[in-house]
C-alpha cells in the first residue's frame, strides 16, 4: 500500500494498493481527487508499475497523468465513482420530499495517511460537505473505509462477505449527520466506467443458506463482461442489507435495494483519477453506467434513533466469490433429514417382520 507515490504533501489523497502474483498484478488505486473514486487494472506482468505525472493530475487538464507502466502489460481497467448522495422522506400525503443533493465531488476530505495501516492493510477516506448551510454535518461525516485481503477468507463483522486475495472491500458510513426530515432514506449513487469491449450487468441471487448473515437470503452483483459474455472481468459485490449500528447485530438490519442499473445520460463529475487515466476515452469509447442503492423502508427509523449506517461492498476481479453450505450446517441437515428418513425404513422393516412372523405361526387352513 502506498500513499501519494511520488508526491509529498497530503493535501489530497491516493491510495495506491498492488497485489503482485507469479506471472500478473492487479492495482487498486483509490482517490479523493475530485468525486472519490477507485481505479482497477490488471496487468499480465508481476513486477508492473503505477506512473503519477502530480503536476499534470492537479492542473484542470488531468487527462494522461496516471498509467501504468509496461503500458502493454493492461488486460483490464475500469473504474468505480461515488458520485451522490440523495435524502428524502416519504412525506403523507404529498408523497416523497427529497431534500438538496449531496455532491461527494464537492466534499473535502481528511488525509487519510492518518488512518492508513499497512498490518491490517486498511484506510479510512472520511469528508463533509465544503459547504453546509443547514449544520446537518457539524457532528457527523461521511466516510469510505477501504480493506485489502493477502488471502481468501471472510470478514468477521456483518454482513460477513466472502473474499478472495483479487479482492478489497469498501464500507460506506454515515454516522452523526443529522437527517433533514422524520424517517429520512438515503441512496447513493454509484456509478461505473468500462473501456470498450465489456459491459455492465446487475445480478441478484438468491438461497436458503443465511447462515453468515442471518435473515438476508439475496445477494447482488454487479458485474463486467466482456461482450460475447465469455468471461466476467470484474465485480461488485454485496449483500441485501446495511446496518445501523457500529457492532451491528442482526437486529440493526437496514433494507437496502439497487435501484436498476441504467446507462448514464451525464458526464461524470469532476473526477481526477479516472480522467486522468480513461483520458479522451472517457466521452468516446467508454461506457458509463449508474445504479442507485437506497438504504431503509419500513425499518427507516433505524439511522433516525442511531445516527449510524454502514454497506459493505466488495470489489475484485474475475468471478464474484460465491457462498456455499457449511459443514456444519450439511451436518445438520443430513441429520434433519436423514433421521426421519431411518426411522421410517425401520419402522417398515419392523412391520414386514411382524407380519412375516404372525402368519408364519399358523398352519393354512383346508
Amino acid at each position: 500500500m502506498q500513499y501519494n507515490p511520488g508526491w509529498n504533501g497530503s493535501s489530497v489523497n491516493l491510495l495506491h494498493v498492488r497485489a503482485a502474483g507469479p506471472g500478473d498484478s492487479l492495482h487498486y488505486v483509490w482517490s479523493s481527487i475530485g468525486a472519490p473514486a477507485v481505479l482497477l487494472v490488471a496487468t499480465q506482468s508481476p513486477s508492473s508499475a503505477l506512473r503519477v505525472n502530480w503536476s499534470q493530475l492537479l492542473s484542470p487538464s488531468p487527462a494522461g497523468a496516471v498509467w501504468i507502466d509496461p503500458p502493454d502489460s493492461v488486460v483490464y481497467s475500469t473504474a468505480v465513482v461515488f458520485t451522490k448522495l440523495f435524502e428524502f422522506s416519504e412525506a403523507k400525503p404529498l408523497g416523497e420530499l427529497f431534500y438538496p443533493t449531496y455532491d461527494l465531488s464537492k466534499f473535502s476530505w481528511d488525509s487519510l495517511n492518518h488512518t492508513l495501516n499497512h498490518t491490517a492493510l486498511t484506510a479510512e477516506l472520511s469528508g463533509a460537505p465544503t459547504t453546509d448551510p443547514g449544520g446537518s454535518f457539524a457532528n457527523g461525516s461521511l466516510a469510505f473505509r477501504v480493506t485489502a485481503y493477502e488471502a481468501s477468507g471472510r470478514a468477521g463483522r456483518l454482513p460477513s462477505l466472502l473474499h478472495t486475495a483479487d479482492s478489497s472491500q469498501l464500507e460506506f458510513v454515515l454516522a452523526g449527520v443529522a437527517p433533514r426530515g422524520n424517517g429520512s432514506r438515503f441512496v447513493l449513487e454509484v456509478a461505473t466506467v468500462e473501456e470498450a469491449g465489456a459491459v455492465r450487468r446487475l445480478r441478484s441471487e438468491r438461497s436458503i443458506d443465511d447462515e453468515y448473515t442471518p435473515t438476508i437470503f439475496e445477494v447482488l452483483s454487479l458485474v463486467a463482461e466482456s461482450q460475447n459474455g465469455s468471461s466476467t472481468l470484474g465485480f461488485l459485490q454485496w449483500k441485501a442489507t446495511a446496518y445501523g449500528s457500529r457492532s451491528p447485530r442482526r437486529e440493526d438490519g437496514i433494507r437496502c435495494r439497487a435501484q436498476g442499473l441504467r446507462a448514464a445520460n451525464w458526464t461524470l463529475p469532476v473526477s481526477s483519477i479516472v480522467q486522468a487515466y480513461f483520458g479522451e476515452s472517457l466521452g468516446s469509447t467508454c461506457t458509463i453506467s449508474a445504479l442507485n442503492v437506497s438504504f431503509g423502508g419500513e425499518e427507516g427509523q433505524v439511522y433516525q434513533e442511531k445516527r449510524y449506517l454502514s454497506w459493505s461492498v466488495l470489489l475484485g476481479f474475475g468471478q464474484p466469490p460465491r457462498d456455499r453450505f457449511s459443514p456444519l450446517v450439511i451436518s445438520i441437515t443430513a441429520v434433519a433429514l436423514g433421521t426421519p428418513l431411518a426411522m421410517l425404513l425401520l419402522g417398515s422393516c419392523l412391520v414386514l417382520l411382524v407380519r412375516r412372523r404372525r402368519y408364519s405361526e399358523y398352519e393354512p387352513i383346508n
